[in-house]
């Protein structure tokens, strides 16, 4: 079995390295500063978001932890829109090759979110030398972040799949989604802490806790939360106490990654014929 599974995928796999380091190196071409721009790209948005809303607008929980919570909530947003900015276009960018090349499809769309996944384990690192610096007590809940990127990723992965079969079709689906990208990044608790808002009770905090049902917002803030700060970093484990509510946005990330996978699988074949 194993070398039955072993002979069906090894083509894709040396395929998917390939374009994966084809890409990587790609990015960057021509740059001065080549690969660290995957770093600077956040650091810059994190200090104009800091200046901004931290010190300007005064939207901080207040703790010494702020600063690093805020950048890898930067940090792994930039992870979101890299991937499907990228990953969106891949299948009609590497239309040439499908239809000189046979190999898998889906590898053109898997290897822009591995492109993307090696720069924010870069960035990773980075908060973690900030963590230190800033003297982070982490706790056992560290354990559980390798799942919270799986998450993360398997979200992003999915919702790639989505758009990158439309914009086959319609590639007004780019214009979409940058405007889509902006609504879902300001409405999420990225740039300002959740404990912001619902400290305020009302309808606003309950609108709110209602936003840790979008699966981007939900991983972000266990992925804050674990590694950084359990004790201001509320998610909706915490938030709600329904079983099925904190299941949702789990149920909903299997859901798109299925629907991503099908419906990508459905149409690959006619890829060619359209492009």
């Amino acid at each position: 079995m194993v070398d039955s599974v072993k002979s069906r995928y090894e083509y894709a796999w040396v395929v998917l390295r390939g374009l994966v380091k084809t890409d990587f190196k790609l990015r960057y071409q021509g740059s001065f500063l080549g690969i660290a721009w995957s770093v600077l790209k956040p650091l810059m948005m994190f200090c104009v978001m800091y200046v901004v809303f931290a010190q300007f607008l005064r939207m901080s929980d207040g703790t010494p932890t702020y600063p690093v919570v805020l950048l890898l909530g930067i940090s792994s947003w930039q992870f979101v829109t890299e991937s499907t900015t990228v990953g969106l276009r891949s299948v009609v960018d590497r239309g040439d090759l499908l239809r000189k090349i046979h190999f898998p499809n889906y590898i053109v769309v898997v290897s822009a979110t591995m492109g993307a996944f090696i720069s924010y384990m870069i960035n990773l690192a980075v908060v973690l030398l900030f963590a230190f610096a800033l003297k982070v007590q982490f706790t056992w809940r560290v354990l559980l972040l390798p799942l919270n990127i799986i998450e993360l990723y398997a979200i992003t992965l999915g919702v790639t799949l989505l758009m990158a079969t439309l914009y086959v079709y319609y590639r007004d689906i780019s214009h979409i989604w940058d405007v889509l990208q902006q609504l879902i990044f300001y409405g999420m608790p990225i740039i300002y802490p959740l404990t912001y808002v619902t400290s305020r009770g009302g309808v606003l905090a309950d609108m709110a806790r209602l936003e840790l049902l979008n699966p981007f917002a939900q991983t972000i803030q266990d992925i804050r939360h674990n590694l950084i700060a359990p004790e201001t970093q509320p998610t909706v484990w915490t938030e709600f106490h329904s079983v099925l509510v904190q299941c949702f946005p789990v149920i909903l990330t299997v859901v798109l990654l299925w629907l991503g996978i099908h419906l990508f699988r459905k149409h690959s074949r006619k890829f060619a014929e359209v492009m």
